[in-house]
């Protein structure tokens, strides 16, 4: 099945030369200029993926996933969204990263690398899950739907989060590194910016890891584990 991408580019040149260029490679493209035509093009389509400028005319791409948030929650929640953008500095990252984006790249940027990402994001979304809920301690995952509780209280978590944490606790006491965590939760099998696993790494922490005991750890140099509580 041909997977169906929506564009959201406001710059004229580069919306089409994408969407050109991504239609030749085998995607359904459409295309739009502002946040609010990619909002309602995204309830009127559901797309497999967006890619989503940051500056655009009306309001921005993290309003847009912030508001795909909101309108589309889980366990169905909103498309997986790959921002596209001129802002480069640490914070518009964390930023693009914290609303629910999947990944994040800088123009310029190589086109050939570009469509790599948007397959493995669309290889990842579209994976098999586990079949049993997953338990470390008092964390809880149900893959079926989607949802996780620590100390029975629900935790919500964005599509990737929620990846990254299932991946952790499949390999519960076993420390993965940012090249392994790349592969198995972005499914980078190209290489991949190692920042993004931390910034992940840190969200999860600031949402699941609140009380004792923590459950994710650093080994410094090496990678990151979610370690199994004493008894």
């Amino acid at each position: 099945m041909t997977e169906h991408l929506l564009v959201v580019e406001d710059d004229t040149t580069l919306r089409e030369l994408l969407s050109a260029s991504l239609r030749l490679v085998g995607f359904a493209v459409t295309p739009v200029t502002t946040g609010t035509e990619a909002l309602a093009a995204i309830q009127r389509m559901r797309p497999d993926l967006i890619v989503l400028d940051v500056m655009l005319p009306d309001f921005d791409g993290f309003e847009v996933a912030r508001r795909l948030r909101q309108e589309l929650p889980a366990p169905a929640g909103p498309p997986p969204v790959l921002f596209l953008t001129a802002r480069d500095a640490a914070e518009d990252r964390i930023n693009g990263l914290t609303v629910g984006g999947d990944d994040y790249v800088t123009k310029p940027f190589n086109l050939d690398e570009l469509i790599l990402r948007i397959r493995a994001i669309l290889r990842r979304v579209s994976g098999q899950q586990p079949a049993g809920q997953l338990v470390v301690g008092d964390l809880t995952l149900d893959p079926e739907s989607r949802q996780v509780t620590r100390a029975g209280h629900t935790v919500p978590l964005s599509p990737t989060e929620f990846n990254l944490l299932r991946v952790l606790m499949e390999h519960a006491g076993q420390v993965l590194s940012k090249e392994q965590l790349l592969e198995l939760v972005w499914q980078y099998d190209f290489g991949g910016d190692h920042s993004i696993v931390a910034s992940y790494v840190s969200y999860l922490r600031r949402k699941m890891d609140t009380q004792e005991p923590k459950l994710i750890h650093t080994v410094r140099g090496v990678g990151y584990l979610l370690r199994r509580p004493l008894p």
